[in-house]
């Protein structure tokens, strides 16, 4: 019997050997089955890691670590660093049993220190570890979808929330908004369809008129890819409200920029008022509100090397021609003063569809 059992365990660990091989060295079609398993095996039975890489054993150990509050952060530290080094590692995350809600307890955790002082770069740092994990399995074509039927983004909506403007909670935005960042970026439709359902534009919105600039950068990115699938321009056009809120912050934007030009935000806010421009009653809007340094020569500095923003500009001057003059007009009024943009607009009872 004795033999019969250590002959069983021979081919047991034999097997798993063979496992592991295949699953860290496949594209991991079917994690589920597995991750868990394998896991567990960098715990118990060390023999059975011998044939794998020391990179890929310590990264197992890592994620294995995250169960333990004990071994925790310094998991997510040594984890948030190689995300990049290991294209699996979404899948493993995602697959291991328990991992991912530990990851939302360190979330949740956060949440009493975010109206106090006690909300330290120290706590700031071990949650925006905990982040780059949540944008590393953001970012992965088969665990997008699972993360958004999860509707885990809606646990970052706190932070983007926060309105101080100290550095813990302002890396805390911005980490957070690369999250969302993430989402976005591959321009799905499922995507832009769960985000229109929450409160991230306002969100957004707030941030790009009070954050500081890499944050802005961010938040304006994620609304301009928002507005360049159909839904979200439609979106964003059905109503009044929808579109005067979106034109004033960006109106708002193009007058800070002329005061300190920033190329890389001012891509963005060109982008989105092109993509404006594409719905009929947006444009009409525009002809009459469009800020003139977009007209101008203002930004010709700033962009003499970005070919790809002038030609937008350019773009935008042909979508708004034939009231070009009325525009340059009507944008002088605007004056830097956001209450103009609410008279520019055509009245609500008009705008509702």
């Amino acid at each position: 019997m004795t033999r019969a059992r250590s002959g069983l365990d021979k081919v047991s660990r034999s097997r798993c050997r063979c496992l592991l091989n295949k699953e860290l060295r496949s594209n991991c079609r079917q994690p589920q089955l597995h991750w868990t398993f394998v896991i567990q095996l960098t715990r118990h039975d060390s023999s059975v890691m011998d044939s794998v890489t020391e990179g890929s054993r310590r990264t197992l150990t890592f994620v294995a670590d995250l169960l333990n509050e004990d071994t925790r952060r310094v998991a997510l530290l040594e984890l948030s660093k190689k995300h990049e080094e290991v294209p699996e590692l979404a899948l493993i995350l995602w697959h291991s049993f328990g991992v991912m809600t530990s990851l939302l307890q360190e979330i949740i955790s956060v949440y009493t220190l975010l109206n106090t002082s006690q909300f330290t770069t120290a706590a700031s740092n071990r949650v925006c570890n905990v982040l780059v994990l949540l944008q590393c399995v953001a970012s992965h074509d088969e665990t997008r979808v699972p993360f958004l039927n999860a509707h885990i983004p809606l646990f970052l909506y706190p932070f983007l929330d926060t309105t101080s403007k100290s550095r813990p909670f302002e890396y805390l935005r911005l980490t957070s908004l690369g999250v969302i960042g993430a989402l976005v970026k591959n321009d799905s439709p499922d995507v832009v369809n769960f985000l229109l359902t929450t409160e991230i534009i306002p969100l957004c919105l707030r941030i790009v008129e009070t954050g500081a600039e890499l944050s802005k950068t961010v938040a304006i990115f994620i609304v301009q890819k928002i507005l360049h699938d159909d839904h979200g321009l439609n979106y964003i056009c059905a109503t009044y409200e929808r579109f005067c809120a979106l034109g004033t912050v960006l109106c708002n934007m193009v007058w800070q920029l002329v005061e300190h030009q920033t190329a890389r935000l001012l891509k963005y806010v060109v982008r989105c008022f092109l993509r404006l421009s594409d719905n009929a009653r947006a444009r009409e809007a525009l002809r009459q509100y469009l800020p003139e340094p977009l007209l101008d020569a203002t930004f010709s500095a700033v962009l003499r090397d970005d070919a790809a923003t002038k030609r937008c500009l350019a773009l935008l001057s042909e979508h708004l021609s034939g009231l070009q003059d009325a525009a340059i007009s009507s944008s002088s009024q605007f004056n830097k003063d956001p209450d103009f943009l609410a008279a520019a607009c055509t009245t609500p009872d008009q705008w509702v569809v």
